[in-house]
């Protein structure tokens, strides 16, 4: 974590308007409570309800498989170093079928050994548009072999929303939650 306090504090349930209630509402799927990033994000109500539709669809509609849709956003949250980003979403990703050696590989990189060949197009894609904003016509073409036009824009754009989100978390601070034990891989 790059910072010990939030600097936006996480909207607590006796602050919060009936707008804000409802927002937390609909992001608290899985019968869980709503997350830290959520209420921090929450005080800005619209900002939440745009941010949300755009969530939904990555990770619930989505023409990505999800194993696929998880290592993008873990490899994003490793490269944004946002360790809040990559402890959620190792729980997601094990929920989904990814192994705690995939998990860890992730921080190793697409070259790696272990990864099949689409996996290290996958993370290289990441690495690519987290560092040039661009998918190099190699990896783009490793790609298109298995995804449709569609695939390919929602790869894109998953890196893209963990992007701004992870941006999001290291700048305000957001917090683990008290129940959460997964971290940065050594």
């Amino acid at each position: 974590m790059r910072l010990s306090q939030p600097r936006i504090p996480p909207l607590q349930d006796d602050e919060a308007s009936e707008e804000q209630r409802e927002l937390l509402a609909a992001a608290a799927f899985g019968g869980r409570a709503p997350l830290n990033v959520q209420r921090t994000t929450v005080r800005h109500p619209a900002l939440a309800r745009a941010r949300q539709s755009f969530t939904n669809h990555i990770m619930r509609e989505s023409s990505l498989p999800p194993r696929e849709r998880e290592l993008l956003i873990l490899r994003t949250g490793w490269n944004c170093q946002s360790e809040y980003e990559f402890a959620q979403h190792t729980r997601f990703g094990r929920a989904i079928g990814l192994t705690d050696e995939e998990i860890r590989r992730v921080a190793a990189g697409p070259d790696a050994e272990g990864w099949e060949a689409f996996d290290a197009a996958l993370l290289r894609a990441a690495d690519e548009l987290h560092d040039d904003a661009f998918i190099s016509d190699a990896t783009w073409a490793a790609l298109a072999e298995r995804y449709s036009v569609q695939q390919l824009m929602d790869a894109v754009f998953t890196v893209g929303q963990y992007h701004i989100v992870s941006m999001a978390l290291n700048s305000f601070g957001v917090q683990f939650e008290p129940e959460t034990t997964d971290r940065f891989p050594a």
